[in-house]
């Protein structure tokens, strides 16, 4: 099972159990016992006590249904996964808007999850969910790179002035005479343009992490609609295997992209070897 979706079904059952034992209905019906047997006998002369015992019972149905709603299951869920993958730290308001259309997904399909009856078919929307937070999980850790990619003012000055200053500096290289600048112009124009290499690759990462994520999300409505058709004949027809097999892809095809774009981030501003004293 994904370790974050682990994580987080084992807070929402706390937080579930609190939201049990402190819902408004519950107060009412304690409320109401304890007037009830202030005000005189149960039904039909029976002892006052018996109000107690009907009281009980009825909180305790409240707390049972409670654990087992499937819609305030989802809801917690998708509380605990907004707070995990929040969308609010997404400054772009188009990447905020994948992320929070991502979630909402992963809570329809965590309320379908729920709705079934433990068994076969439980057991395997359960492995496609634990896989579907993998995929959100990357999906949201893209959103953070490429929103931090469009907010990087020092990459956009990088990307406009690193032509120019090869441009400069390699017809200062013709012009030179002198041996020993010669070598530290080769090595500055050497080290520029790796430089600029990586950003050209960092660009297209970028571009391609914006289409992946648009893609992923037509493939996360797809996945919704596949599941709400999930039934015992699907799983003897092999479709919760295409739909855990289509699942699988998406989610290595992002964290490969995600492997990718955080190699380049780490070297994306690689050492410039006389920087200092090409300008001499």
């Amino acid at each position: 099972m994904s370790e974050i979706r682990t994580a987080v079904q084992k807070q929402a059952q706390s937080t579930l159990v609190q939201y049990a034992l402190l819902r408004w209905e519950s107060a009412v019906v304690i409320a109401l016992t304890l007037i009830l047997y202030a005000v005189g006998p149960a039904p039909l002369g029976m002892p006052p006590w018996l109000w107690l015992v009907m009281g009980a019972v009825g909180v305790i149905l409240i707390f049972v249904s409670s654990l087992t709603d499937a819609d305030a299951n989802a809801r917690v869920l998708l509380q605990l996964y907004q707070e995990r993958f929040s969308p609010a730290v997404i400054r772009d308001k188009a990447l905020r808007k994948e992320v929070e259309a991502a979630l909402e997904y992963q809570r329809r399909i965590e309320e379908q999850v729920r709705k079934q009856r433990p068994g076969l078919i439980r057991d395997r929307l359960e492995d496609s969910a634990n896989q579907l937070t993998e995929w959100v999980n990357n999906i949201f850790q893209l959103a953070l790179r490429v929103d931090a990619y469009r907010a990087d003012d020092l990459l956009a000055r990088e990307r406009a002035s690193l032509p120019p200053e090869l441009d400069q500096l390699t017809a200062r290289r013709k012009q030179e005479g002198n041996p020993v600048l010669q070598q530290q112009l080769d090595q500055t124009i050497v080290a520029k343009g790796k430089h600029w290499q990586t950003l050209r690759a960092l660009d297209g990462n970028m571009q391609q992490a914006a289409l992946q994520m648009e893609q992923s999300l037509t493939a996360l409505a797809t996945v919704y609609s596949q599941v709400q058709l999930i039934d015992a004949e699907s799983i003897n027809s092999g479709r919760t295997e295409q739909l855990m097999n289509d699942i699988q892809e998406q989610v290595a095809r992002l964290n490969d992209l995600v492997t990718s774009i955080n190699d380049v981030y780490k070297a994306r501003i690689p050492g410039l070897p006389g920087e200092s004293s090409a300008g001499v």
